[in-house]
C-alpha cells in the first residue's frame, strides 16, 4: 500500500516521502496515529506542489543571503563602535556579538540575529577586526568591525 508520510518515522520514511509499506502496518499504525495518509492522486499532487513551493522559498532565501553578503563585504561597510580603553589599546570591557548586531542595525538598517555572528570570544582590543556572519547554511559573510576610543 502506498502512503505519504506526514511525519518522520524512524526506519520507515521521512516527512513528505511516498513509499510502499505493508497494508496492515499502514492502516493499523501509520494512518491511525496520523503519521501517514493514503497516497491518492490528489494527495500526491498536493505534496508535490508543497515540495516545489518549499524549493522556491529556499532559492529565494539563498538569493537574499547572497545580496546581503555582497553588501556586508563591500569596502565601505564598516561597523563603527566606540568603547572606553586604556593606554595600551585594550578595552576596559569587551564588545559582544549582541552589540555588533545592534550597531549593524543602527548604522546600516540590517537586522542580523546575534546568534548568527560567529564571534569565538568578545572583542577586547581597539582597531579593525574581521567577524564572520553565518547568513545561510551555504553562505558566510565577513564584516569589518572598527573599535575606537570614546
Amino acid at each position: 500500500m502506498k502512503v505519504i508520510f506526514l511525519e518522520d518515522v524512524k526506519g520507515k520514511g521521512k516527512r513528505g516521502e511516498i513509499k510502499d509499506v505493508p497494508a496492515g502496518y499502514a492502516q493499523n499504525f501509520l494512518i491511525k496515529n496520523g503519521l501517514a495518509q493514503d497516497a491518492t492522486k490528489a494527495a500526491v499532487a498536493k505534496v508535490q506542489a508543497a515540495q516545489r513551493h518549499e524549493a522556491a522559498d529556499a532559492e529565494a532565501a539563498l538569493e537574499e543571503s547572497e545580496k546581503l553578503k555582497d553588501f556586508l563585504e563591500k569596502d565601505g561597510t564598516v561597523v563603527e563602535l566606540k568603547a572606553k580603553a586604556g593606554t595600551d589599546g585594550r578595552l576596559f570591557g569587551s564588545i559582544p556579538s549582541k552589540q555588533i548586531a545592534k550597531a549593524l542595525a543602527d548604522q546600516y538598517k540590517v537586522d542580523i540575529d546575534k546568534r548568527k555572528i560567529e564571534l569565538p570570544e568578545p572583542i577586547k582590543t581597539m582597531g579593525y577586526t574581521n567577524v564572520p556572519v553565518k547568513l545561510h547554511a551555504k553562505i558566510t559573510a565577513t564584516i569589518r568591525v572598527h573599535v575606537s576610543e570614546k
